[in-house]
């Protein structure tokens, strides 16, 4: 396999179902299926006409936050195992990995990802909700090393948060599968080296530190000192050119020009690209495409908002019909 060479075949199936950010939405993931034409067939949820075969693609984040973190999870590996489904690893689950992996014994640290206060106020919902099924916990986190970073078809790619073809070519050449492995996750936690740059840059996307040691608090009540920037966006000027967060910059922050050094950190996704299926940003209002070829199909489910698909044919040319969903944190009816 080389860098220039889809990993996936578009040839097996008849078409496929992206769906966004899951976080624990176990009855609305259920309910979407089934509105997506998906049945449960011997132990997995499964496209219903075997004769039009259809695959799910699932964009990470299915860990932290919701309701029922380990039904979602259960539900989405048979699929996954069955051949009904592929996921891409998200940065809850990349956090997870971190956040229950012990450091190196020359580290000042205990646990790669430091068991802060917010740390875990992020993950606590999941350690509560397989708190009781510690083996169940252990075997997850196995499995999500088997994730890969990104999926590239022959008409369109998946990535959780950011497609940087620089550094996924560079990570092709060590990881020819698109996973990590254990080492792999040690060397990530310093952002100095290719490690630590690429999961960054994958699984969070592009960050850019407001100016003059600004911070903004969020919706969901964090501190921030950077916001996150769109990476599609042809010769960009102010940071309000590529703002992209739920939480809006101020106008004179907006106003702000871009240095020389930001816009070479930014990569850029063109009009040209096959169409590109994000996750991760928190979006808002009725689904629609970012651009003729770049879609987030992350709208909040687990804060009100909604589970989203998007039913892939092959188009090159992503439409606003092609957009399915249900409300999130939607409870089945027994």
């Amino acid at each position: 396999m080389t860098a220039a060479e889809p990993l996936n075949s578009d040839r097996h199936f008849a078409g496929y179902d992206l769906i966004g950010d899951v976080h624990g939405c176990a009855d609305s993931l259920v309910k979407l299926l089934t509105l997506l034409g998906y049945s449960k067939q011997r132990g997995a949820y499964q496209f219903s006409n075997p004769s039009r075969p259809r695959q799910i693609i699932f964009m990470g984040d299915i860990l932290d936050r919701g309701p029922k973190i380990r039904e979602a999870m259960l539900i989405i590996r048979e699929m996954v195992e069955s051949g009904s489904a592929q996921i891409v690893m998200g940065n809850h689950e990349y956090n997870a990995l971190g956040y229950t992996t012990l450091a190196p014994g020359n580290s000042n640290k205990t646990y790669l990802r430091e068991h802060t206060e917010s740390h875990t106020h992020s993950i606590q919902q999941t350690l509560d909700q397989y708190a009781n099924h510690p083996g169940d916990w252990s075997d997850t986190l196995q499995w999500i090393y088997q994730w890969p970073l990104f999926l590239e078809f022959e008409s369109f790619r998946v990535v959780h948060a950011c497609w940087d073809q620089q550094l996924i070519d560079e990570f092709l050449l060590q990881r020819p599968d698109a996973t990590i492995d254990h080492a792999f996750l040690l060397k990530s936690q310093d952002y100095k080296n290719f490690a630590g740059r690429f999961m960054s840059r994958t699984v969070r996307g592009v960050s850019l530190m407001l100016p003059d040691n600004l911070s903004m608090i969020g919706q969901d009540g964090y501190t921030r000192r950077a916001f996150r920037a769109k990476y599609w966006v042809k010769n960009p000027r102010t940071y309000g050119d590529v703002e992209f967060q739920p939480d809006a910059l101020s106008s004179t922050v907006a106003k702000t020009l871009l240095s020389a050094a930001e816009i070479q950190q930014i990569p850029y996704y063109d009009k040209h690209q096959r169409p590109l299926f994000i996750g991760h940003y928190w979006q808002s209002g009725d689904p629609a495409p970012l651009t003729p070829n770049v879609a987030c199909l992350d709208y909040s489910a687990v804060k009100n908002g909604r589970l989203v698909a998007y039913r892939m044919d092959g188009e090159q040319h992503l439409t606003a019909n092609k957009f399915t969903w249900v409300h999130g944190n939607e409870t089945l009816e027994l």
